[in-house]
């Protein structure tokens, strides 16, 4: 068994509970409310901005050119794609100037980021791949499941589009062989390193939808102010 389907195994339950999870249900439905999307959409922006920081970390971890070209080639796709895709949303959903330099990111997201930046700065390719995979991969499959799903608001579609397609499949794809290389090479250490950064990331992805669903914010948000 390649070491990709080994961690897809152990990750069953989570993804499972992702993709029942009503935020997910609702964006194909189109029952889930927009502010709840509105929220998402924040916070994700917030979150791939990090994302993008540590894939480009990845490269600089690479031990050969390609290696790294191709992970600067995945950091550049993550803010000229999905980027693009959340500045259309941003747009459409009426979210304001103010709004975006008022927003600051809920605990889900700040804590699923940091998880990433510890692992980008200290971990190898490997782990850092490791980490950054579910985001791909879970993306990918609930994407797969909603193909030729129409839903009724065009902003869920548009989402369920950019994550069903080819070409993004064709990333995940190659995210996963390089992992299953890396692990190939990487010591039993390294491997449950790895292993442990796989599923608190899918994990955290579950934790990414209830905190859109639920509008989650600090406990103190409204009676603590950060000085500008």
């Amino acid at each position: 068994m390649k070491f990709s389907e080994s961690l897809r195994q152990k990750v069953e339950a989570s993804w499972q509970a992702s993709f029942d999870h009503p935020f997910v249900t609702g964006v194909a439905d189109g029952s889930l409310p927009l502010e709840c999307f509105k929220h998402y959409v924040l916070n994700d922006s917030y979150y791939l901005s990090v994302f993008a920081k540590v894939q480009a970390l990845g490269a600089a971890r690479a031990g050969d050119l390609y290696t790294m070209s191709r992970m600067a080639h995945h950091a550049q796709g993550t803010y000229e794609a999905e980027m693009e895709l959340h500045r259309n949303f941003t747009v459409r959903l009426g979210i304001t100037d103010e709004q975006k330099a008022a927003f600051q990111p809920a605990p889900s997201a700040y804590s699923y980021a940091n998880h990433l930046i510890a692992v980008g700065y200290t971990g190898t390719l490997g782990e850092i791949l490791a980490a950054i995979l579910p985001c791909y991969w879970l993306y990918w499959e609930i994407g797969k499941r909603y193909v030729g799903v129409e839903s009724p608001e065009p902003v869920y579609q548009d989402w369920i589009n950019a994550y069903g397609g080819e070409w993004f499949g064709e990333l995940v794809a190659e995210q996963i062989n390089r992992l299953d290389e890396l692990a190939e090479a990487a010591s039993d250490e390294e491997k449950r390193r790895m292993e442990r950064h796989f599923i608190l990331s899918s994990d955290y992805e579950y934790s990414f939808w209830q905190m859109a669903y639920t509008l989650e914010k600090w406990p103190f948000a409204e009676k603590e102010t950060v000085s500008k």
